[in-house]
């Protein structure tokens, strides 16, 4: 979360006088932005990490776990150059407020190069000072964890102090408003989102099915009045067998692990964009680590429908869903009252809009297939790279634009928008702005962003493309783009993970794997339809044990899969150790391998193998639903498209490799032997750089034995913790006391502190390495 405008926020009754407005000055400022950065080139690959953490009242007494919403004042000591921020400084960190009270954001303070192989192993010493310098501001009872979703939000006292749930943003039955952070901005958007959508955001996740699991979330109040929206649960909003949540702090209160990368120009960023779009799937299933809300264990593993559902604005109208009974199907909208209109009884034009309905401001009426959180719609084209894969045929999900602002990006004089970048934006804008500050309503154009990022920055997708901001020009009218930031892509599916070691090796992983992308250039163009089906699959219990996934077939990458032979772990010994690359007939040399049956070999593991390790850790319930690649699907479909251009493969298969074609990880480490380690670092076992070597080695194993199933997710480990606690009643509930053991297992493990739990969580391989090696270089 960037920095807060300060001022008055509108409500939303408000606001929507001025959505036109915004959307108007917000395309005029877009356009002054491409006019001015269009051209620009040869940036720096430049990049950063967000980790999010929660600040949880760990109480050994009375062994209970809970969101400390009163610590608060750590961001404000972090950020007081009279207080800590100097401190924060001097260690290149910097401290962001989040949504939740009880939520902490921090960053570096400057991005890490790109270029640099130390800066992708220096950026788990800066979470390491981030965790500390947070934790030196706190009571000691007070820890500063990294978990996605805290098991019992929502469930009576979970808050330190006690609040109740009565507040008038949310009116949660569940969440009090003072989870909420104090800016404006939160309860603001918190009760717009509810105001414009005319009823409450409704989460529904399906149980676990356990032994004695009841199907029913008897969570839910019966007799409360206090807010007319109380009744919603039970006229409809609430699904049996599901847990039901009704406010956004289930979703924007959860925590990731998101990652920006600057290129060297827009044309870069639009390829590079394009082809991370299949991988986010992939990613969000190897970070997997929510599977318990609201007090039950839920049956899935992520946390990405949960916050879709949560700042879902939309109104039934735009669902194409009939409303409550006594609700309006136009919800907040401002529009002239129609009689008789029933959903489903108007025609939908090219762009999305239903004919003839439109607000009092003239902007039409659409059917939203999405919440604005959500996975990308649309890809950018690589036309004006060097590649030219895209297919209009890719872009397959019909997503509905903004035709005014659509037609105005292609008809502006400077000819700098074609039809897919004005379609990205145009789809963007069908929304409405959520919070208006009121002495930001008149904006100088030419010098301010600030309505493209009202819409921009509340478009939540898997990928965020980010054109830089506008600045002031010199007397000539240029502009010293030095230490400005420019054409960026966000990777944000990632769930937090619950080790700086962890958070270090995905963020180092995705950026290697960016990097690796731009030189190699492969093609992992697929339709967006089945990267559809990959975020639904990518929900699943265990996703990374059971099910294939949509990806380019990978003889259809446009590389040579010989050119990464002998480009895997062994590497890494075979540059550091001496004499390894003299021999001449072994498996083992420093080019490569004598055939790919030794690099099976030399990588020591199968499929079966490495499905039979994951298994064998968990039991009951669990181990019945890991049974290794069975290629379970979300629809019935065939393991090859039609074109034999698609399969669908293990996150195994994908990130490892099949044994003949490189997967993701024989891409990254060529990069680094070809492109990152200085001339000076060979043979030096004992230097700095191989000790950055080693460390990156061991980064990329957990990436590897993750998707081989040798180790578990976060997901696996937690459900595993709860359903083997001696308190579990078979019943899918984690109680008080179940979640304070789980709260403290993670405290545990995320200080390194009990080798049998680090070894439980990582194997012996890697955890072997940790506990000898705790921090890096």
């Amino acid at each position: 979360m960037g920095l807060l405008s300060l001022g008055t926020p509108l409500d939303w009754h408000e606001s929507k006088k001025h959505n036109e407005h915004v959307r108007d000055n917000g395309i005029t400022q877009l356009i002054n932005i491409f006019r001015q950065h269009y051209n620009r080139d040869n940036d720096k690959f430049l990049w950063g990490d967000e980790v999010e953490y929660m600040l949880i009242d760990l109480d050994k007494q009375s062994h209970t776990a809970k969101l400390a919403i009163d610590k608060d004042y750590v961001l404000d000591d972090l950020n007081d150059e009279a207080k800590s921020l100097p401190k924060a400084q001097e260690n290149n960190v910097l401290f962001h407020p989040e949504y939740g009270r009880y939520m902490i954001e921090a960053t570096p303070a400057k991005p890490y190069d790109g270029g640099k192989l130390e800066d992708y192993v220096y950026v788990e010493e800066n979470m390491i000072k981030r965790r500390d310098l947070s934790t030196d501001e706190l009571p000691p009872h007070i820890k500063p964890l990294t978990i996605t979703a805290f098991p019992r939000m929502g469930c009576g006292n979970f808050t330190s102090p006690p609040a109740k749930p009565i507040g008038p943003a949310s009116q949660s039955l569940f969440l009090p408003d003072e989870i909420i952070n104090r800016h404006a901005r939160f309860p603001t958007l918190t009760a717009n989102i509810r105001k414009r959508k005319g009823h409450k955001v409704a989460m529904n996740l399906p149980m676990y099915p356990d032994k004695r699991t009841k199907l029913l979330d008897d969570s839910i109040p019966v007799n409360r009045q206090l807010f007319k929206s109380d009744v919603e649960p039970h006229i409809g909003a609430s699904k049996p067998g599901h847990v039901y949540m009704d406010s956004m702090g289930f979703g924007m209160g959860s925590s990731c692990l998101q990652i920006t990368m600057q290129c060297e120009n827009i044309n870069q960023a639009r390829y590079l964009y394009d082809t991370l779009v299949p991988v986010a799937p992939i990613l969000l299933s190897l970070t997997g680590a929510a599977p318990i809300f609201k007090g039950f264990l839920v049956d899935q593993d992520v946390r990405w429908n949960v916050i879709c559902g949560a700042v879902d604005d939309r109104t039934f109208i735009e669902k194409a869903q009939e409303p409550y009974p006594n609700y309006h199907l136009f919800g907040g909208l401002d529009i002239n009252e129609k009689e008789n209109l029933q959903v489903n009884n108007h025609s939908v034009n090219a762009y999305g809009d239903l004919q003839d309905l439109y607000t009092k401001d003239g902007k039409p009426i659409q059917t939203i297939p999405k919440s604005r959180y959500g996975s990308v719609d649309n890809y950018l084209g690589d036309h004006k790279f060097d590649t030219s894969y895209f297919k209009d045929s890719f872009n397959d999900l019909n997503a509905p634009i903004n035709s005014k602002v659509y037609k105005r990006l292609l008809n502006d004089k400077s000819g700098q928008f074609d039809k897919h970048l004005a379609n990205h934006f145009a789809h963007l804008f069908i929304r409405d702005p959520l919070v208006i500050f009121s002495e930001r309503i008149d904006q100088d154009n030419n010098l301010s962003n600030d309505h493209f990022e009202n819409l921009q920055s509340t478009n939540w997708q898997t990928l965020r493309f980010k054109p830089p901001a506008l600045y002031e020009s010199d007397a000539d009218g240029k502009v010293d783009f030095t230490n400005k930031p420019g054409w960026r892509v966000e990777f944000r599916p990632m769930e937090v993970q619950i080790t700086d070691f962890e958070n270090a090796a995905f963020s180092s992983f995705i950026t290697l794997l960016s990097r690796a992308i731009l030189k190699f250039k492969p093609n992992f163009y697929i339709p967006l339809s089945k990267v559809e089906l990959n975020m639904t699959l990518a929900h699943k219990v265990d996703s990374v044990l059971n099910d294939k996934f949509w990806f380019k077939s990978m003889d259809s990458w446009n590389i040579d899969y010989h050119d990464f032979t002998g480009y895997d772990f062994s590497w890494f010994d075979r540059f550091l150790m001496e004499g390894n690359d003299v021999l001449e007939d072994g498996p083992v040399y420093l080019k490569g391998y004598a055939s790919s049956a030794s690099l099976a070999a030399m990588n020591g593991k199968t499929n079966g193998a490495a499905t039979q390790a994951h298994s064998g850790q968990a039991n009951g319930s669990v181990a019945a639903s890991a049974k290794g690649c069975e290629g379970k699907t979300v629809e019935d479909v065939n393991d090859v498209d039609d074109f034999g251009i698609d399969q669908r493969y293990t996150l195994h298969e994908i990130i490892n490799g099949d044994g003949k074609f490189p997967g993701l990880i024989s891409l990254i480490i060529k990069l680094i032997a070809t492109e990152l380690v200085p001339e000076s670092c060979k043979h030096c076992p004992d230097s700095n750089c191989a000790r950055t070597l080693i460390r990156l080695k061991y980064y990329l194993m957990l990436i590897s034995k993750r998707a081989s199933g040798e180790i578990p997710t976060a997901a696996h480990w937690m459900r595993h913790k709860v359903l083997n606690n001696p308190a579990y009643q078979q019943d899918s509930k984690v109680t008080e006391e179940i979640n304070y053991e789980l709260m403290e297992s993670v405290d545990n493990l995320t200080q390194m502190k009990d080798k049998e739990l680090v070894t439980e969580f990582f194997g012996e391989v890697i955890s072997d390495y940790l506990l000898r090696n705790k921090a890096p270089i």
